[in-house]
């Protein structure tokens, strides 16, 4: 594997080869990019003069412009020859806008061709290609709305349960620093399924070490595409020892891709795969390296591929060492490979559907090994791999978090019936309704009494006064009674509202609104009490003048009965003269008056009454309700409103909005 391995750089074979081989990766691991970096700025400041003349391209100027890719497709190359390799670059059409090709820098070593080309690329972008961040794609008002959601909902859900929430958003906030345009990729596999020997196929050099030894790959190594890479290594924790430059002349198809070789994810050794589970959460892109004796492994499909079904669109399966395979064996353990990839949940990428791509290859031959580099060459030029790996981050995190968001049932929160009902039952353990019959009745009364004969209003004074003798401690009483019989009622109201507050929100809200019900419930009832006595004292009855009218007529009408009297008493005794039916008339018609005139002021009594009545009940019951609405709905209402906002945010962080 290391022999063939080494020839894919182009080597002639023999002693020359292994000389060629130590040679390249000398220079492979020495070389940080400071250098090519101020070599690169160096000949940007040239290359306008030399190859443009006294001004340069408007487009290396242009402030602003979208970060262009380096043209040409290296799928076709087949073994990543040198010569093959900058013959691709001669080819490239140096009249395209703004993007001169590597022979318009006057220069026939390779090397010194692509620090140019980087200088380049450099002067248009700080960051090197693709340069951008979240706030120019799809991904920012999701990374927000999660921020948002899991501030709201801090102090109602645990921090466990917002720990991966969290975790995803240091994650993004940590990969925002870089540039998109670097693509992370790593090769991750069992031991023995080819990983460094691909990486070397890749890389164009035998930068890692492949051998029988198990495992053979310690520690990750990291081949880059680009000179500003330092940053994206040093956090994903590659030493400068560890990283590796592809095999000179670069192919501009993988401009901007960071390619790491990984421990085995199956090692015996120590760490190995504390190391593979860190690195798999910080890469973009994942190329699962399969052999044909391990591709059904089940610590690799319930540990890894399952788990990580999700992440789909920025998943590779490879299935290497298919030289090994006789005949159309390839193609049927490719077939059973993407049966078992179904099985996981993993969407593939086939008839143009988004999903992952199931290729096979072998990287000793360099069968199929253009495909794949065709394929990261493509997801390195979109630039999206890492916003995609983000994306599917956010889904996780927001699936998981389903449950604590929504909840399958009746719509969440109470009605305008359920508020009725409340304040219906609040107006009734407050008596409002029996206040307001009270008050009609004593409106009544009061308008008998005022209205009413005079001889009648001494029958009834007598009456009352043997009736309505207070008994010692009976008010006390009633008061007691009246208290005991309404708690429970308002109890009962607030236990009735938490039900329908809470019905169809999920657990943690739902204990939230209910806490904030009892909380708000505890000393309602004496509030209540308080309000209602406060409005009974400010309950006074206004005499209306028609009453002071009547009475005055039923006066004048007593006088007349009485002068008729006397005058019937003296015209008996022969002390007065004249007919003697006047004073008979007198005092009939006086009483037929007075009584039919209190029996008419009664029935035009009763509409006012009525009115006094309603408005004697409207008062307890605002001064009940108001209570229940400060202590009780008001609460409430806010912990719904909490959650709408919540579950509005939710919505956005799901993709759902």
């Amino acid at each position: 594997m290391t022999a063939t391995a080494a020839g894919l750089d182009g080597g002639d074979g023999g002693g020359g080869e292994a000389a060629s081989a130590e040679a390249v990766r000398t220079r492979q691991t020495w070389d940080d990019g400071l250098i090519a970096r101020r070599a690169g700025r160096r000949a940007a400041r040239r290359a306008p003069r030399e190859t443009f003349g006294t001004e340069a391209p408007a487009a290396w100027t242009a402030a602003g412009s979208e970060p262009r890719e380096a043209g040409g497709s290296a799928g076709s190359q087949g073994a990543y020859g040198a010569a093959g390799a900058y013959a691709s670059y001669g080819s490239r059409d140096a009249s395209e806008p703004g993007e001169p090709s590597y022979e318009s820098y006057g220069s026939r070593d390779p090397y010194k061709a692509y620090e140019a080309y980087e200088a380049y690329a450099s002067y248009e972008r700080p960051f090197g290609p693709g340069a951008r961040s979240f706030a120019a794609g799809s991904l920012r008002p999701r990374l927000d709305a999660l921020r948002q959601l899991v501030g709201l909902s801090r102090t109602r859900l645990d921090g466990r349960t917002l720990a991966g929430a969290g975790r995803v958003l240091d994650e993004a906030a940590a990969r925002g620093r870089h540039p998109l345009g670097h693509t992370v990729v790593a090769l991750a596999g069992a031991t023995g399924s080819g990983k460094s020997t691909l990486f070397n196929a890749l890389a164009g050099a035998p930068l890692s070490e492949c051998g029988i030894r198990r495992p053979t790959t310690a520690a990750p190594l990291s081949c880059a595409w680009t000179d500003h890479a330092d940053g994206l290594l040093d956090r994903l924790g590659i030493p400068h020892a560890d990283r590796r430059r592809p095999a000179y002349p670069y192919d501009p198809a993988l401009r901007g891709l960071v390619l790491l070789d990984l421990p085995d994810h199956d090692s015996a050794a120590p760490g190995h795969r504390d190391r593979v589970d860190r690195l798999l959460g910080l890469v973009d892109a994942v190329v699962w390296v399969v052999d044909p004796e391990k591709y059904a492994d089940a610590v690799l499909h319930e540990r890894y591929l399952r788990p990580l079904a999700g992440y789909a669109e920025v998943t590779f399966v490879v299935l290497n060492q298919v030289d090994r395979l006789p005949g159309d064996a390839a193609d049927q353990v490719l077939d059973d490979l993407r049966r078992l990839l179904d099985e996981d949940g993993l969407a593939l990428g086939e008839h143009g559907e988004p999903g992952a791509a199931v290729l096979a290859l072998s990287a000793l031959t360099g069968e199929g090994v253009g495909e794949l580099r065709e394929m990261l060459g493509g997801l390195a030029a979109e630039c999206g791999a890492a916003e995609r790996r983000l994306a599917a981050d956010v889904d996780g995190t927001t699936a998981r978090l389903r449950p604590q968001y929504v909840a399958d049932g009746a719509p969440a929160g109470f009605t305008g019936r359920a508020r009725a009902e409340f304040e219906d039952r609040l107006a009734e353990a407050a008596g409002a309704a029996a206040t307001g019959q009270a008050a009609e009745r004593a409106w009544l009364r009061d308008a008998r009494k005022a209205c009413g004969t005079p001889w009648g209003r001494l029958a009834r004074g007598g009456r009352r006064a043997e009736d309505e003798r207070p008994v010692p401690g009976a008010r006390a009483k009633a008061a007691a009674m009246e208290a005991v019989t309404a708690r429970p009622a308002v109890e009962e109201a607030v236990r009735t509202l938490a039900d329908e507050a809470t019905a169809g929100l999920p657990g943690p809200w739902a204990q939230a609104v209910r806490e904030a019900a009892v909380w708000g419930g505890r000393g309602l009832p004496e509030a209540v009490d308080e309000a209602v006595a406060a409005a009974r004292r400010g309950q006074r009855l206004t005499r209306p003048a028609w009453w002071s009218a009547v009475a005055a007529a039923q006066v004048v009408l007593l006088v007349l009965q009485v002068v008729g009297a006397v005058w019937l008493v003296g015209a008996v005794a022969g002390l007065f003269g004249g007919p003697g039916w006047l004073p008979a008339a007198l005092v009939a018609g006086g009483a037929l008056a007075g009584t039919g005139l209190a029996w008419a002021c009664g029935l035009a009594a009763r509409g006012p009454a009525r009115r006094y009545g309603r408005a004697a009940e409207a008062r307890l019951r605002d001064a009940a309700v108001g209570c229940g609405r400060a202590r009780v709905l008001a609460p409430v209402g806010a912990e719904l409103a909490r959650y709408r906002e919540v579950r509005a945010q939710y919505v956005i962080a799901a993709g759902e909005g």
